[in-house]
């Protein structure tokens, strides 16, 4: 569970955004949607292998 204290004199925007970058952090949210629907492992090895390749590619860019 989250607790997020909100300090005396702090706005409560502030507080909300702590909240939600805890909230991002822990990445609650994406596993619920990951759970949603059953993936295959070759499947999830296929997008990790995927994403590995864009961002090195993306880290070979920024290096040139």
């Amino acid at each position: 569970m989250l607790v997020v204290k909100v300090k005396d004199g702090e706005k409560i925007e502030r507080a909300l955004k702590r909240l939600k970058r805890k909230f991002r952090d822990t990445k609650v949210l994406q596993t619920l949607r990951d759970k949603k629907q059953f993936t295959k492992k070759s499947v999830e090895k296929r997008q990790n292998l995927k994403k590995a390749q864009y961002i090195q590619s993306l880290r070979e860019k920024e290096n040139m």
